[in-house]
């Protein structure tokens, strides 16, 4: 009994799931095994779902071989996918970062909802920071999430617990939000593959849902987007990318937010992949910062907006962010949403290139425990220096993709990060696939 794991594509696991060469419920059953016999730093979940997510994928197998209906397979059908606990599943325990927090919701929040219309099977919740609201993940009241790739190092939020998971094989994809590189990070800290689909930034909303998974190909799988670039026919080996009009990359590797300095390792990564980029004929150009630090400073105070409607016991960060949102007056909201708005203008219009290359981290992950040592609006520009690229996509609500990439002067990958500009959703994942498959 094993896990489909990474080395299998998730459409070839769905494939085996549909047409029975796969069985779901030999896959509950193992990850089970597994991730029982890790601890939960480990394993990076907050709650597990044994019975249901067995029930699940039984439920499904009769289906497929029972069913007195066509059998009309959902795009997941059979995967397990773990839940970011900031969503709530029916049945099963949300604790939103904090156990204090934990509650049992009753019904399926929509991105939930959409997930299980899938067929896919819940597997249960992946560990976050309190209310989503860091670039790491030490749930209050719960043990901190290890990272894989550097062992007694963060790996980075809010959407560690799902990283982690994927980065030691538990599932092949699991779910995450990203609020200002939620995904992004720590795909980025742990060598997987973190992607923040385009989103509705009304309202000056910075959060999208997506997915971290192992590889590009299944990145673009699980959002739902079909990629027409794989050439299979005779003397091409099969998934091999096919060329694409080249486009144009503006690369850089000052930071775009914060006042922190870039570590070489990530420098270097960049130009090798600006280099790689570069001999398949696309167009490399400098990119420079399209606005001013006080453009982000409207960020944190969208973000700390948001808080204000936040209640009851906070760990020190939330606790800052909350007051910081109340003591806002309503004009000072009002600019800062406007402000947060007209970024994704601002950008367009002094950014001509197709897509930014960048990287993801500044440095590679901290050990645990590094930022929430600090005073809270120390921690908060800690993060920012760390993760001074992500959010300005956040910010325009074009797409965004970190991927690993190997230097060769080490085994840990650096987080490459690249984001639409001018460039589709599917041109950005071409790309990306230009870069790791």
């Amino acid at each position: 009994m094993t896990i489909p794991t990474t080395h299998r594509s998730l459409a070839a696991q769905v494939s085996a799931f549909v047409d029975g060469s796969g069985d779901p419920v030999e896959c509950v059953e193992a990850f089970l095994e597994t991730a029982h016999g890790l601890a939960a730093s480990d394993h990076g979940f907050a709650h597990i779902e044994a019975d249901k997510a067995l029930a699940r994928a039984r439920m499904l197998v009769d289906r497929r071989d029972h069913s007195m209906q066509p059998f009309r397979p959902g795009r997941l059908f059979g995967l397990l996918v773990p839940v970011k606990d900031l969503s709530d599943v029916a049945g099963i325990p949300s604790a939103y970062g904090a156990v204090y927090r934990r509650c049992f919701p009753r019904n399926n929040d929509r991105t939930a909802a959409a997930i299980v219309a899938a067929d896919a099977v819940v597997c249960g919740k992946t560990q976050t920071s309190e209310m989503g609201m860091s670039a790491y993940t030490e749930p209050v009241g719960m043990p901190a999430v290890d990272n894989p790739l550097w062992p007694g190092h963060t790996p980075g939020g809010s959407s560690g617990g799902a990283a982690a998971a994927v980065a030691r094989h538990l599932v092949s994809m699991a779910h995450g939000s990203d609020g200002g590189g939620s995904l992004r990070v720590p795909a980025a800290a742990t060598g997987t593959v973190g992607f923040k689909p385009a989103h509705d930034t009304t309202d000056a909303t910075p959060t999208a849902q997506g997915f971290i998974t192992a590889t590009v190909a299944d990145a673009a799988y699980a959002a739902g987007i079909a990629l027409a670039d794989t050439d299979t026919s005779a003397g091409h080996p099969p998934g091999k990318v096919k060329p694409f009009k080249p486009v144009t990359v503006g690369v850089t590797t000052t930071p775009i937010h914060g006042d922190g300095t870039v570590s070489q390792v990530m420098i270097d990564a960049v130009g090798e992949v600006a280099d790689h980029l570069a001999r398949l004929g696309h167009t490399i150009v400098d990119a420079h910062r399209p606005y001013g630090q006080e453009t982000f400073a409207a960020f944190g105070d969208v973000l700390a907006s948001k808080c204000s409607t936040i209640t009851g016991p906070s760990s020190p960060l939330v606790a800052w962010l909350t007051r910081k949102g109340l003591d806002m007056t309503a004009d000072h909201r009002a600019r800062a949403a406007q402000t947060f708005m007209d970024v994704a203008a601002t950008v367009e219009n002094r950014w001509t290139f197709d897509i930014l290359l960048s990287p993801t981290l500044a440095c590679d992950p901290p050990a645990i425990g590094h930022f929430s040592a600090l005073a809270p609006p120390d921690d908060f520009a800690e993060q920012t220096r760390w993760t001074p690229w992500a959010t300005l996509f956040n910010m325009t609500g074009r797409a965004a993709i970190s991927i690993p990439w190997l230097t060769g002067t080490r085994p840990e990958p650096v987080g490459i990060h690249l984001g639409a500009v001018h460039a589709s959703t599917e041109t950005l994942l071409r790309l990306a696939r230009q870069v790791h498959p």
